[in-house]
């Protein structure tokens, strides 16, 4: 029998060699002198370089953005509208962010006023007055301890850098009323949904006095599938940094999403159904609604007056979408970076069970054995762009949303007559959540496995299907016009059809044949 699979007896030096670290040279790319200290991509740098490199890489992503639009060929003076605010998740990628950025815009302004100007001179303004950065604590999300807090944890991070103020979340504020109050200084009651029907009808608010903690657990809990909920929690943290950067006159929120985490991004939100959102992921302006005007405000929040009217808009950008983890890993260990770390959600098989964790072992381990695959992932993506464009915006990410998502799934699902109960002619009208949502959100809600459709064994504690919304989603739930254009837009402007409101109702045979009265013929 043999020893092992094996050959036992092969001479040694006809094994494989190990694979070199340097491809052709250790000297450094750029100075071609100094030995080589990281390969980024079959690249190799030194310590110096790399870091000069990277913090060039890193402005030339952010800066062309900072100005509402380009001041011509050459390059003008940096006048953001607003403050900027950091989203920080205390990833590698989100810490060195936030140390680039104090590095770069902060730390240099605080030298001696000294010698002749220039434009890198210390006296020269500030390019943002007012830097934040904002964590959203998700542990209250599963009970039992699952998940501990880490605010203050990353209030000490935040804390080390000079200049950068901490506002600490908790995602339970998606359904708070009153932190919607004071975001946008607008009232709105908390909207029922039945998530057991896929038209996702809308129910009166309930007498009931639950607390956003709870209406956030139960909305939790009665998501189908484990990738469900990990898509909504990340919404959910999206949109409350959206909300924050508004709510702080900010017009900049920038993200530390690297190369990798970007990758891994773009390829789950596409297997999910949210490919019409791709170009979204370089550049996004996203507008509020039901919030208070900023451009009639002669003051920020801060008490001091603005430089120029604010046209409401938040520019979302990822200034290390260029950067690869590897990258971020390198500059946190050479810069003495605080590195709190994300985590992870409590979903049990979370690598197996949910796309986003199949997507992540895939692009970790392609990036790990084939470098320059996952640049190409991201730069391929980059390029792909949806037919048409819509102005519409979906209630629940707000995300741009392709219209006529329920008429193309109408037209491609299979079900069985029986599915549904007739509606009488008379009948009042029921709202539906399901037009004001774009496929990967509604696929969220009501998409089920095997497993979740499976009926419950006997004794098990059923779920009950109607859940509380977020409140932004609730705010527009709540609107009495039709398909709430002032909330979505109008996709078509220059279309007949856009002017019309359809509505789709189950009728009984008695119905049927009085519609179709006239284009029957007499027996």
């Amino acid at each position: 029998m043999a020893e092992s699979c094996g050959n036992p007896a092969a001479d040694a030096d006809a094994l494989m060699p190990r694979k070199s670290k340097f491809d052709r040279s250790d000297k450094c790319v750029k100075c071609k002198e100094a030995r080589g200290n990281l390969v980024v991509r079959h690249v190799v740098y030194c310590k110096d370089c790399f870091s000069g490199q990277l913090e060039a890489r890193f402005r030339k992503t952010l800066e062309p953005h900072i100005n509402h639009a380009p001041s011509g060929p050459r390059r003008g003076t940096l006048k953001p509208a607003g403050d900027l605010l950091i989203g920080f998740s205390g990833s590698a990628g989100s810490s060195v962010l936030l140390d680039l950025v104090h590095g770069t815009y902060i730390a240099q302004k605080a030298a001696p006023e000294e010698g002749k100007g220039g434009k890198e001179h210390p006296r020269k303004d500030r390019v943002w007055h007012n830097v934040r950065a904002a964590y959203v604590e998700i542990a209250d999300a599963f009970p039992d301890g699952k998940m501990r807090d880490r605010t203050q944890d990353m209030r000490d991070a935040v804390a080390a850098y000079d200049g950068v103020d901490f506002v600490p979340l908790r995602i339970q504020d998606a359904f708070d009323p009153d932190w919607w109050a004071r975001v946008t200084g607008n009232h709105a009651d908390d909207a029922l949904v039945d998530l057991s029907d896929e038209e996702l009808p809308i129910l009166p608010p309930s007498d009931s006095s639950s607390t956003p903690l709870a209406n956030l657990r139960t909305f939790l809990a009665n998501l189908p599938t484990p990738t469900a909920v990990q898509s909504a929690i990340s919404s959910i943290v999206r949109v409350l940094f959206l909300h924050t950067a508004y709510a702080t006159s900010s017009s900049h929120l920038v993200l530390g999403t690297s190369l990798t985490s970007l990758s891994i991004s773009l390829i789950s939100t596409i297997s999910q159904g949210g490919g019409f959102a791709v170009p979204q992921s370089a550049l996004e302006e996203w507008y509020p609604n039901f919030c208070r005007d900023p451009v009639e405000e002669t003051e920020a929040p801060n008490g001091k007056t603005k430089k120029k009217p604010w046209r409401r808009e938040v520019r979302v950008l990822r200034p290390l979408r260029e950067v690869g983890m590897k990258e971020c890993s390198a500059w946190a260990r050479w810069h003495d970076v605080s590195v709190v770390g994300k985590a992870s959600l409590p979903i049990a098989n979370a690598h197996t069970a949910t796309i986003g964790g199949l997507t992540k072992d895939f692009i970790v381990g392609l990036e790990k054995d084939f470098p320059s695959t996952v640049s190409t992932i991201a730069k391929t993506t980059a390029k792909l762009a949806p037919k048409g464009t819509s102005s519409a915006r979906c209630a629940l990410c707000e995300l741009p949303m392709q219209p006529g998502v329920q008429e193309w799934k109408a037209r491609i699902s299979i079900r069985s007559r029986s599915d549904g109960a007739a509606v009488a002619a008379d009948a009042p009208e029921i709202r539906s959540l399901a037009p004001l949502l774009c496929y990967a959100c509604h696929t969220t809600l009501t998409s089920r496995s095997s497993r979740s459709a499976a009926p419950n064994k006997s004794g098990a504690e059923s779920k009950n299907p109607v859940v509380n919304l977020p409140m932004w989603t609730s705010a527009c739930a709540q609107l009495e016009s039709g398909p709430a254009e002032q909330w979505l837009g109008t996709p078509e402007e220059s279309s007949p059809s856009s002017q019309e409101v359809w509505e789709t109702k189950r009728m009984d045979r008695q119905n049927m044949r009085s519609a179709l009265g006239q284009f029957l013929l007499d027996p």
